[in-house]
């Protein structure tokens, strides 16, 4: 096995979100961190983002937040985002990296793990 195939235990999953303020996302991503939601969660500040919303379109500035974390957190994470996130409508997304660093997946999936 390469040293950067995927850990085989569980599927490594970067979850992101955007957000109006950076005050809310730290306070969510401080939230996941201490929670067990994820083990690393980045927050990109600065972001423009142009969409409709009921018939009307809006272009807000956001701020972007990445969570680090595995397949078996998805439902716990995503249903902490949709009741905490003050959208009617949050974006949740969830990628799975075909590649990740081993001992980086090994790493998160053992803080996610700490409290089950």
């Amino acid at each position: 096995m390469s040293k950067n195939s995927p850990a085989s235990s569980s599927t490594l999953l970067v979850v992101a979100t955007s957000l109006p303020s950076v005050e809310l996302a730290k306070t969510m991503a401080r939230a996941m961190v201490e929670n067990y939601l994820a083990a690393c969660v980045q927050l990109t500040e600065g972001i423009q983002s142009i969409y409709r919303w009921e018939g009307k379109i809006f272009e807000e500035k956001e701020v972007l937040l990445s969570a680090k974390t595995t397949e078996a957190k998805w439902l716990e994470i995503s249903t902490f985002i949709k009741n905490a996130h003050p959208y009617d409508l949050p974006e949740i997304l969830a990628f799975s990296p075909e590649q990740y660093e081993k001992q980086y997946g090994k790493w998160v999936e053992s803080e996610v793990n700490l409290k089950s």
